[in-house]
Parts: structure tokens; C-alpha cells; sequence
């Protein structure tokens, strides 16, 4: 009695299906799985780049059914249905992007058995954004009358104070300026960059990789919108005296997959697929300063709910690309005097550093979004208030998120270029230790205003702890007889001095050193051959510290009577000993920290020489070791480098 009910709320929904399937022309097209992929994952050459693999072999990270291309038969099917245009795809989400005008074909491709979802994404005609500026950032050109201070070693001229509020030239005037580190930049266009003086430098060094447009797919980035040029300029721009990016000898890969004009969920796919191919090609970094909450057609509109959840496209593209080792920071959003007032999508992402905006003086920025409760978000605030950027018109000034997040992310890859053995959430988590509200976060700065001098000595330490243990001063040969070698890790950012003092205290010899905390250093006392024997001691002083190191003064030449190769050791490591005496003897391999790897005990006569091979060293972490020999009267420590 109610068939004919039921059968017209079916039609009902058939015909609103393809009235609505009529409005768009692009849609996505989710699969069911990869079977039968025409690739496989023990030849991963086959999509991924030789810098992709290693970034993959160097953090431990697997290849998996994720990077598997998608199903090209699949593909193959879904054009074959009718008018179709195959446009793009995401591995990752295991979708394809197509254009089709028409909604029998649209239900045709729904229909097949490998297909799990078809959805419109954007119009055959978009309706521009009626002019409006989705960005809401605002550039304003400067009058180059004079130059600020801070010049320091790469005169940095008017963008000193957005590099110094992060004392980023600590790591620059260490060198650490981006070389051999790849960004990806994600936008809506990078307008002139091939000829605007900001980048002649780049362009003559080959820093620029390559380009790739996601949205009209001719592969040039050029005559696109300006955004992504000026966000371009705050990490590439080498103009000494005006402008100097935050990384200026970082290469490039320049991806589009932003349409300016208009807000549809394509944009979302869009930028999964840039990021897949940044990290196909074997970007370190992505830094985007694109966002999403509300769109131009109000039924794709996310909301609240969403936070934190990972159900939007682009923040599950966001999920994949760190996952797959790269580090990602967005712009937190410019929401925060509207009624949105919240980060966007995918600044909400657990792995995603996002970033507020600040002016040079740290005060966030009124514009700035609203983390929203639930996580630390924003993560870290960088300037984006007055920032400075370059165009075609010069150097100028730029306010937005989307200028404070590309001025860090060019100081994180050069914090990385410092530190590459160590992951990208380890970078991160040093970056947010840093900053200047760690300990006391809030929903405007997140976690403050990072140091990178302060990033840089967290990562050092962790690397010393990690190579020598938790001591900080290393003296051999405990017994000598013409030469000390010492290494030591600053204690202080200063003088440090170095006392060879006699038995009775009084100093025989002295180094003076300046050093910098958690730096390491190797010195030697030479010539000590006409010390007379006894006991000494080595000093160790500074600002702070006070240590004294035992030592003892041989009157014989035993220099050679135990030594070890070979040095630096990897796979094989071998003590050869002439005895020094007769009776009984230990010869230990130690770690630095002091813990016994291997003990052999020997019962020797003097002038015998003996070959003690240790155990497996190729298993020992890489880092210093010690060689140690206790007979009845003789001792002698010999160090070793695993690498």
C-alpha cells in the first residue's frame, strides 16, 4: 500500500542528485582499494624520486600501499564512461579529479563496483568571488630612503627585525642559510618571480627546481596571481642592504594549486596534490598560506565540528605529507576580527605547525586567528603585521598570516639544515620548546615566538647527550707522556680556560678558549716530553664551572703500546697490544657515558703483543668511544669514533 510513496521519494532523490550534479563539472572520484596496481612497492623508483626514498631510509619511514599510485585501470574505466577529463589524482586519498558536464555519465561512473563516492567539487561557471580578496591580506610598496640597522654578515637591511625577533641570524652566521634543502611553496600563483632582481641569485644557482600548476595544468606559475611571490620573497630574496629572506639558499619547487578568484572544495584536492608531488619530489618542507572554512556555494561550508576530527580533504592531505617525514606549517588564518574568528583548515591538523601573526614587537596581530579550544593552536606566531616582502614594485610591506608563516618555515629549514639525522616532529617540537610561551600557552600566540638560537642549543644537546653522554669534559690519556687531547662541550657563551696544573698546583701550561654553549671543541697540551713524571691535573675553567680531571705523568715512551684501528671505526674495530708489563690485564671497550660494552680479560707478558677484536661494532650508535687497558701498574685510554 505505500510502494507508490516510497517510489516517489526515490525519484525525488534521483532527480535532485542530477539537478545538482548538473550545477557542477568537476568532481572527485573516490576508488575502493588499489588491487592490482600496475605498481609495486619493492620498486618504489616507480613514483617516487631517489631524495623521496632517502628521506623515507633515513627516518625509518616505510613505504607503504599509500604511496602506490592510483589504479590506472580504474582511471581507464571511469574515462571511458562518457565525456570525461581525467585532471588529476591523490594516491593518498585514493581519488581522481575529473572534469564532466554531463550527469548521466556522473551516475554512470558512480555505478561502478570500484567506486566508492562521486562528489561535485566546483561549477562549469564559477561565480568569481564577486572581486573579493579571499586572501585579506594588504600590500603596500616602500619608500627606500634609508636603511635600517641590524646589517650583521648578510646586511639584511629592512627585513632584519622579522628574522632578529627569532635571533635567526644566529643560525645564518653559521652558515646555515637553506643550502641543499627543498621547499615545496603551495599557493595561488608566483606573478614575475622568473624576472623580479629578488631572485637573481636563485635563478644563476639553480635553486628553483621546477613549477607545476593543479589548477589550469600548463605548468607555469609565472602570470598567476601574485600571493605566492610575495610569500616567496620573505624566505627567497637575496638583495643585500634592502631585503634577505629567511633562507635564501633553499631550492624551490613552486606548485599552484590555488585558484584565487574562487572558494571551492577543488582547492582542497588541489593541495593534496601538490603535496604529494612535493613529496614525490623530495621536498623537505611544504609551506602553504591557503586555508579553508567557508566556500562559495554555502553546502560545502565547514564549521566548528569539524576541528581537530582530520575529515577534511585538505587536513587529511596535511595528516599524509607529514606522515611521509616532511614538515608543514600553514598560515593560522586571518579570521580573527570576523565572524569566523578561528584557524582554518589545515592549520588545525596535529601535525601542522601553524602560525599566528605578530608585529616586530611581538604583539599579535588584531586580524590574527583564534586557536579554537581542544589543542594548542595557533602553535607559534611569526610577523605577519608590516612584514616585509618584494614584488615587481620593490620591496614593500605585506600584513597577513600568510607572510608569518613562510618567514619561520624559512627558519625551520635552516634549524633542519643544522640538524638533518633528527625527524621532522623532533625539529618541530624544538622550535615550539623555544619559543617564549612554551611553558604557558594561549589560543592567540600558541606557543609563542620561537628562538632559533634556543632551538638550535635544544637539538645541540640532544645530539651531544646522544654522542658523549651526559658529561660535558673528556681528558686522554688519563696516563701521558707528551700530548693531552681534550674535547669539551661549552659550558657558557664566553672565555673558557684550560690549566695544565703540577702536583703542587701551580700551572705548566694553559689554553684560553671562547666558546659558545653546547658547541664542541677538541684542543691538545703538546710537548709535555720534558714534564717531569708524577701526578697533574687537568682545570677546567669559566664564568660558572670549576672542574679538575687527575692525570698522571709517565717518564716512559709508551705512546704506541696500545692502539686501535681502525680510527674512525665502522664495521670492525681491533686493539692491538705490546704488553707493557706481566700479570694480569683488562682491556675494556666503554661508551661515553661510561658503560661497559665489552670486557676481555688477559694474563700477559711484558713485550708480547696480543690483537683483541671486539664484538659486532657495527651494531654500536655512532657517537665516541674509549679503549680502555688496566694492568697491575699500567693505565691507558684510547678514543675511538663510531661513524
Amino acid at each position: 500500500m505505500n510502494a507508490p510513496k516510497y517510489l516517489l521519494i526515490f525519484f525525488i532523490c534521483i532527480f535532485l542528485s542530477a539537478t545538482g550534479d548538473a550545477q557542477y563539472s568537476r568532481f572527485i572520484v573516490e576508488f575502493t582499494d588499489k588491487n592490482n596496481s600496475s605498481y609495486s612497492l619493492s620498486n618504489p623508483s616507480q613514483y617516487l624520486s631517489a631524495r623521496a626514498i632517502a628521506r623515507r631510509t633515513r627516518y625509518n619511514i616505510s613505504i607503504d600501499s599509500i604511496d602506490l599510485p592510483v589504479n590506472d585501470s580504474y582511471i581507464q574505466q571511469v574515462a571511458a564512461a562518457g565525456a570525461v577529463t581525467f585532471l588529476s589524482e591523490s594516491k593518498w586519498l585514493n581519488q581522481i579529479l575529473i572534469l564532466c558536464n554531463d550527469s548521466a555519465t556522473i551516475n554512470t561512473i558512480r555505478n561502478l563496483s570500484f567506486v566508492k563516492k562521486t562528489s561535485p567539487v566546483a561549477p562549469f561557471r564559477a561565480n568569481n568571488n564577486n572581486g573579493v580578496d579571499k586572501f585579506k591580506e594588504t600590500v603596500t610598496s616602500l619608500s627606500l630612503t634609508q636603511k635600517i640597522h641590524g646589517e650583521k654578515d648578510l646586511s639584511y637591511g629592512y627585513s632584519y627585525s622579522q628574522i632578529h625577533i627569532h635571533e635567526g641570524e644566529y643560525l645564518h652566521n653559521k652558515g646555515y642559510t637553506g643550502s641543499g634543502m627543498l621547499i615545496a611553496m603551495l599557493d595561488a600563483g608566483f606573478n614575475s618571480y622568473r624576472t623580479i632582481n629578488a631572485y637573481d641569485s636563485a635563478r644563476a644557482n639553480g635553486q628553483f627546481l621546477g613549477e607545476k600548476d593543479f589548477v589550469a595544468f600548463d605548468n607555469s606559475v609565472n602570470e598567476d596571481d601574485t600571493h605566492g611571490e610575495y610569500c616567496l620573497s620573505t624566505i627567497a630574496a637575496n638583495v643585500p642592504g634592502t631585503m634577505i629572506g629567511t633562507a635564501p639558499k633553499a631550492s624551490f619547487w613552486l606548485l599552484r594549486s590555488e585558484n584565487a578568484p574562487t572558494e571551492y572544495p577543488i582547492e582542497e584536492h588541489n593541495w593534496v596534490a601538490a603535496a604529494e608531488f612535493a613529496d614525490s619530489a623530495g621536498a623537505d618542507l611544504i609551506t602553504s598560506s591557503l586555508g579553508y572554512n567557508q566556500f562559495d556555494d554555502p553546502q560545502f561550508n565547514h564549521d566548528y565540528n569539524d576541528f581537530y576530527k582530520n575529515t577534511t580533504t585538505v587536513s587529511q592531505g596535511a595528516t599524509f605529507a607529514a606522515k611521509k617525514g616532511m614538515i608543514v606549517t600553514n598560515s593560522a588564518g586571518n579570521e580573527g576580527d570576523n565572524s569566523w574568528k578561528y584557524i582554518i583548515f589545515p592549520a588545525d591538523d596535529d601535525s601542522v605547525c601553524s602560525v599566528g601573526a605578530v608585529d616586530t614587537a611581538g604583539v599579535i596581530a588584531f586580524f590574527s586567528s583564534y586557536g579554537y579550544p581542544g589543542k594548542v593552536k595557533p602553535n607559534v606566531a611569526s610577523v605577519g603585521l608590516n612584514t616585509i616582502i618584494f614584488g615587481v614594485f620593490g620591496a614593500g610591506s605585506g600584513s597577513g598570516t600568510s607572510f608569518s608563516n613562510p618567514n619561520l618555515n624559512g627558519l625551520i629549514t635552516c634549524l633542519w639544515q643544522a640538524f638533518p639525522a633528527y625527524n621532522n616532529m623532533t625539529i618541530l617540537n624544538a622550535v615550539y620548546q623555544s619559543a617564549d610561551r612554551f611553558n604557558n600557552p594561549d589560543n592567540r600566540y600558541g606557543f609563542g615566538i620561537p628562538n632559533m638560537k634556543t632551538a638550535y642549543r635544544i637539538l645541540k644537546k640532544k645530539q651531544n647527550i646522544e654522542l658523549y653522554g651526559t658529561d660535558w669534559l673528556f681528558v686522554t690519556p688519563d696516563t701521558f707522556t707528551n700530548k693531552i687531547d681534550i674535547k669539551l662541550i661549552g659550558q657558557v657563551d664566553g672565555n673558557a680556560t684550560l690549566n695544565l696544573l703540577n702536583d703542587a698546583g701551580n700551572i705548566v701550561a694553559s689554553i684560553k678558549l671562547i666558546t659558545e654553549v653546547e658547541e664542541v671543541y677538541d684542543t691538545s697540551f703538546l710537548n709535555l716530553g720534558g714534564l717531569a713524571p708524577g701526578n697533574y691535573s687537568l682545570q677546567y675553567v669559566d664564568s660558572i664551572n670549576n672542574r679538575i680531571v687527575p692525570l698522571f705523568k709517565t717518564g716512559q715512551e709508551l705512546n704506541d703500546w696500545l692502539e686501535v684501528f681502525p680510527v674512525p671505526f665502522n664495521m670492525q674495530l681491533t686493539a692491538f697490544l705490546t704488553a707493557p708489563e706481566t700479570g694480569n690485564a683488562v682491556i675494556r671497550l666503554i661508551d661515553a657515558r661510561g658503560r661497559v660494552i665489552q670486557t676481555q680479560e688477559l694474563n700477559v707478558t711484558e713485550g708480547s703483543v696480543y690483537t683483541i677484536d671486539f664484538t659486532n661494532p657495527s651494531a654500536l650508535a655512532k657517537g665516541i668511544y674509549f679503549v680502555l687497558y688496566r694492568g697491575v701498574k699500567q693505565h691507558k685510554t684510547v678514543k675511538v669514533l663510531k661513524q
